[in-house]
C-alpha cells in the first residue's frame, strides 16, 4: 500500500463511519477489490483504521468522556452504560472475531465480498425494522436496555454490519430518543475500537509505521470534519435503504465478474 492509497482508505473510513452503511464494509471492498489483498491482511487493515476515528469521537465529545474519566463510577449513567455495553460486545464479538481469524489468507476475496453486500442488507432490513425514535433519554435506560445494544454491537465486527446502524436499530427499538441514541452510539464506539485494536495488535503490528501513520491522520481528518455534516443527514435520510442498495450492487458485481 502506498501512500496514496493509505491516504484514499482513511478517507473512506473516515466519512463512511458515522452513516449506518459499514465503513468496515466499504474499506474492506477497496482492500479486497482495488488492492487486492487477502481478506486476512484487509480485515486487520479495516480494523486498524477504527483507530483513527476513534479519536476523532474522544476529541469531539472530549467534555463527556472527561466527566465519565471523573466519575467512575456505577451510579453514574453514562459510565453504568459503557461498561455494561462493552461487557455484551464482548460476548457476540469475540466468538465472531476468532471466526473471522480462522479464515484462510488465500480464502478467495469473492467469498468475503458476497459476505459483506449480504451484511448490509441484513443492516438495512435491522434497521427498517426498528421504527422510529422514542422519548426515553439517556437516564431513563435500564440495563436490560444496554445490554441488548452492546450484544448487538458485538456483531458488527463482521464487514457489513454496521456499528451505528446496528446499535442505532436497537436503541431506536427500545424507543430512545434518536438524538440521544446517537450520542450513545458515539460513545460506545470507542472501547469498542480500542478493544478490536488491542486483540488484533498481533497482526495490526505488522502494518508498516509509515503507512500506519497516513491511515490514522487521513481517517482522524476525513472523520472530524465529517462528523457533523453526516450526523445532520443521518437525522433525515432513511439510510437502511443505502444498506440494501449497496448490499445487492456488491453482490451483483460478484456475480458479474
Amino acid at each position: 500500500m502506498n501512500g496514496m492509497e493509505a491516504v484514499i482508505a482513511g478517507a473512506i473510513q473516515g466519512t463512511i463511519e458515522w452513516l449506518p452503511i459499514s465503513s468496515e464494509a466499504q474499506t474492506m471492498l477497496y482492500l479486497l477489490n482495488s488492492l487486492h489483498m487477502n481478506p486476512q491482511t484487509a480485515l486487520s487493515y479495516a480494523f486498524y483504521l477504527h483507530f483513527g476515528t476513534m479519536i476523532a469521537v474522544i476529541i469531539r465529545f472530549r467534555e463527556e468522556f472527561i466527566q465519565i474519566l471523573r466519575n467512575l463510577r456505577l451510579d453514574y449513567k453514562p459510565t453504568r452504560i459503557i461498561l455494561i455495553a462493552s461487557l455484551s460486545t464482548a460476548v457476540t464479538a469475540l466468538p465472531l472475531y476468532f471466526l473471522l481469524k480462522s479464515i484462510s489468507p488465500g480464502q478467495n476475496s469473492s467469498t468475503f465480498t458476497l459476505l459483506i453486500g449480504g451484511m448490509l442488507i441484513l443492516t438495512g432490513i435491522i434497521m427498517k425494522a426498528s421504527g422510529t425514535s422514542g422519548k426515553k433519554e439517556m437516564d431513563q435506560m435500564t440495563d436490560k436496555d444496554t445490554i441488548i445494544t452492546g450484544l448487538a454491537q458485538g456483531f458488527a465486527i463482521l464487514p457489513g454490519i454496521s456499528r451505528s446502524g446496528i446499535t442505532m436499530a436497537a436503541l431506536l427499538a427500545q424507543k430512545i430518543n434518536q438524538e440521544t441514541a446517537l450520542v450513545i452510539s458515539f460513545l460506545m464506539s470507542v472501547p469498542a475500537a480500542l478493544s478490536i485494536f488491542l486483540i488484533d495488535f498481533g497482526t495490526i503490528r505488522l502494518i508498516p509505521l509509515q503507512t500506519a501513520f497516513i491511515l490514522t491522520v487521513s481517517s482522524l481528518f476525513f472523520g472530524y470534519i465529517s462528523m457533523n455534516v453526516l450526523l445532520k443527514i443521518a437525522k433525515r435520510t432513511p439510510f437502511w435503504i443505502f444498506c440494501i442498495i449497496l448490499g445487492a450492487v456488491t453482490i451483483l458485481f460478484v456475480l458479474l465478474l
